[in-house]
């Protein structure tokens, strides 16, 4: 058996990958696929969708080249999307866009691009006639790694979400699960560990949401509730807009949340609040936070929110994560990406 690794040991280390003009963005969408890293979507000017160009590099080189792809048959622009990996692709569900900047209505459809060929590819429900999730933005998604996409709240034309839908993409249907505990959030996070999905932080419209891991067993459909003291000393602080992320490190399973918005802007989407800089792993099983304090010969990543990152999975040893943009505190979208190593 290998000895578990002392968390003090992993305080981690920051490298900057790219910093890129074309980058420059917040509100999109990333996924890591084995060492290729895939960024779509996303705004410079709130309410005004980039366009529907993939950013792509790879992670095997010292110095990462960026490509930008103008692939046939692409989603409309979009911002507040998520996304999700399957079987080396990237799946992601609705987002707002148009002159309205209204929930993208697809019908229930989940669009895959695959990185080997470049290629997007719609994904339509088999029954055009059985219900299917709303549109929405600022939503969260997870998958099983196998045949299952989930996603979970987010805001549709009015008001905010705390439904939990599951899209299995071989047999193109979807299926809706309990839905998790109140109060309805926009920009939370959800990720899958070990048959189960964690659900942590978002805004209700009116406060973040903070100190709860809200946990739903697959297998038995049921959700509970962890409670820890969200004052940024036994756990993180309520935030939204940010990720949860799960990651193998000294041998376990654990949950990683870093960074997101701790208060709002008086202009709503139109203005920075609160941003946080902070990095925070979570023992799955002994149930307890545990702050890192990473550094790094590049510098650190700027606080930020409304940004995206994932896990690169080590074949052996301890598991990385990718963090790309952002909105910073000067209410300025950001273009740099880091790699936080263990």
């Amino acid at each position: 058996m290998p000895v578990a690794m002392p968390i003090s040991t992993l305080k981690g280390s920051w490298t900057c990958l790219l910093d890129d003009e074309r980058l420059r963005r917040s509100s999109h969408v990333l996924s890591v696929i084995d060492q290729t890293v895939c960024i779509f979507g996303g705004e410079v000017k709130p309410r005004e969708p980039i366009d529907d160009q993939v950013d792509v590099f790879s992670l095997k080189s010292d110095a990462p080249s960026l490509e930008t792809k103008s692939v046939p048959s692409a989603p409309s622009a979009r911002v507040g999307s998520a996304s999700a990996v399957l079987n080396g692709k990237m799946y992601l569900f609705s987002g707002r866009g148009g002159i309205n900047m209204a929930p993208i209505e697809e019908d229930g459809a989940v669009w895959c691009f695959d990185p080997e060929s470049s290629s997007w590819s719609k994904i339509t429900p088999a029954d055009s006639s059985a219900p299917y999730p709303p549109a929405r933005s600022y939503h969260s998604s997870t998958s099983d790694g196998q045949d299952t996409l989930f996603v979970h709240a987010g805001c549709p034309a009015n008001g905010r979400l705390s439904d939990l839908c599951k899209f299995n993409v071989k047999d193109r249907t979807w299926i809706q699960m309990p839905d998790a505990p109140g109060p309805q959030r926009g920009g939370t996070s959800i990720a899958y560990s070990g048959g189960k999905l964690y659900r942590m932080h978002g805004f209700d419209g009116n406060t973040e949401q903070g100190g709860t891991v809200d946990i739903f067993d697959i297998a038995s459909s049921t959700w509970s509730t962890e409670i820890f003291e969200a004052d940024g000393n036994d756990g993180p602080k309520a935030r939204s807009v940010c990720v949860l992320l799960p990651v193998h490190l000294a041998h376990k399973d654990k949950l990683l949340t870093l960074f997101g918005e701790h208060d709002p802007s008086s202009q709503g989407h139109a203005g920075a609040g609160k941003m946080l800089g902070d990095v925070w792993i979570y023992d799955i099983s002994e149930k307890w936070w545990t702050q890192l304090h990473p550094e790094g010969s590049d510098g650190v990543p700027d606080p930020r929110g409304w940004f995206d990152a994932d896990v690169v999975r080590a074949e052996s040893g301890n598991d990385s994560i990718v963090i790309h943009g952002g909105l910073g505190e000067n209410n300025e979208r950001l273009k740099d990406v880091w790699c936080l190593q263990f």
